[in-house]
């Protein structure tokens, strides 16, 4: 992971390696390979990744590619400037010889929408060239990130402490506020933050399940963008929050899913059921493709949707072992009833299980059986094709 890597080596500055900086962490990525990581990936929204530049990411990219490694990324930007983030998650892969994994590929704010043909091409276009490039996506039309992005990457530099101190001057914090205000307009075209709803909030659970416009109303502020934007402020001040963000198109999203080189993957992790308000996705995502696109939406058939669960992504993160049913693979095998499966995670009611699965076999062993789980753990670490 990018941003591990780089904190690692240098915190969270917003400045450019120096060479012997660059080297160290090159040395780290070169010793995760041997340690058995399938690939390098960049998160390059998020802090310290964001203040990264292209040579930076083709270099570190590079040391995992001397082990047969995936480059995979949350890119740099998935607005109005998805255009010039995809070229460059492709010029990584055109340097480098990668196989490129394009991670929740989507089109996020209202500007954006119905453009989804025009990033399916620029795949289509590499693919043409000879680049590897697969994507992923959730079956949903919000996302799920922290607060902070909703900033500008800048004031976030240096940590928590350095954010205070930015914005305890007053100059300093109107012009965060009217930047955050600019790329909420322009790139993401919204006048007002009711799509952006609080998941988690570890130092005040009354804020989880309520969007940042309700906050700022209780506060008894403005219903502007501005006033918003100072609660905003005032929550990343005091420990930020996981956020989901309602502002992505269905129309995009059933268009990206019919991409025959797009898989299916959640984007979340396991949840302590009943705690907060998270995204259903982390209960709900396999389900709701089967459900609702195969069964009730007729996006994708049935063979086509299993494929973009199991083989493709096996085939992309060369786990050569696993995802077909044949001799010689690994008994990973999930029963369920086609008429039956959906999901049943809301955003107002996220911890639902799905419903329909009758069987899971993990490496040959029942997990799951008569839908419910017997206390069978047989699951082991995958290791990538760089394992000493």
């Amino acid at each position: 992971g990018h941003n591990s890597v780089r904190r690692a080596v240098m915190g969270s500055e917003d400045r450019d390696p120096t060479a012997e900086e660059q080297a160290h962490m090159e040395a780290l990525v070169e010793q995760a390979m041997r340690d058995g990581a399938v690939g390098f990936s960049t998160g390059l929204i998020y802090v310290p990744g964001t203040y990264s530049k292209t040579p930076e990411v083709i270099g570190l990219a590079r040391a995992a590619a001397k082990y047969n490694g995936v480059y995979a990324s949350h890119m740099r930007n998935e607005e109005t400037r998805i255009y010039d983030a995809i070229d460059e998650a492709i010029a990584v892969g055109r340097e480098t010889g990668m196989p490129v994994e394009i991670s929740h590929f989507k089109l996020s704010g209202k500007r954006m929408w119905n453009k989804s043909d025009r990033i399916i091409s620029m795949v289509e276009e590499a693919r043409a060239e000879g680049i590897d490039v697969n994507v992923d996506q959730y079956p949903y039309t919000a996302s799920s990130t922290n607060l902070g992005v909703l900033l500008p990457s800048w004031a976030l530099a240096g940590g928590r402490e350095e954010f205070r101190k930015r914005v305890a001057d007053p100059a300093t914090r109107k012009k965060i506020i009217q930047e955050a205000k600019k790329d909420i307009r322009t790139d993401v075209g919204f006048k007002r933050l009711d799509y952006a709803v609080v998941a988690s909030c570890s130092w005040d659970h009354s804020l989880e399940g309520k969007s940042i416009a309700q906050i700022n109303k209780e506060k008894g502020r403005k219903n502007n963008l501005d006033a918003q934007l100072e609660t905003v402020v005032e929550i990343q001040e005091k420990g930020g929050a996981q956020m989901i963000y309602h502002k992505m198109s269905e129309r995009d999203v059933e268009r990206i899913l019919r991409f025959p080189y797009s898989m299916v993957a959640s984007d979340g992790g396991v949840r302590r059921f009943g705690a907060g308000m998270p995204h259903p996705r982390s209960y709900g995502t396999n389900a709701r493709v089967l459900g609702r696109y195969v069964r009730e939406r007729n996006v994708l058939r049935l063979e086509e949707a299993i494929r973009k669960m199991t083989s493709l992504p096996a085939q992309r993160f060369r786990l050569v072992d696993r995802g077909l049913i044949r001799p010689g693979m690994w008994a990973d095998v999930v029963v369920f009833d086609e008429k039956k499966v959906t999901d049943t995670a809301t955003f107002e009611k996220p911890h639902a299980y799905s419903e329909g699965f009758a069987y899971v076999l993990v490496n040959g062993e029942v997990v799951i059986e008569d839908s419910k789980h017997t206390g069978a753990r047989p699951g082991q670490i995958l290791l990538g094709p760089g394992v000493e």
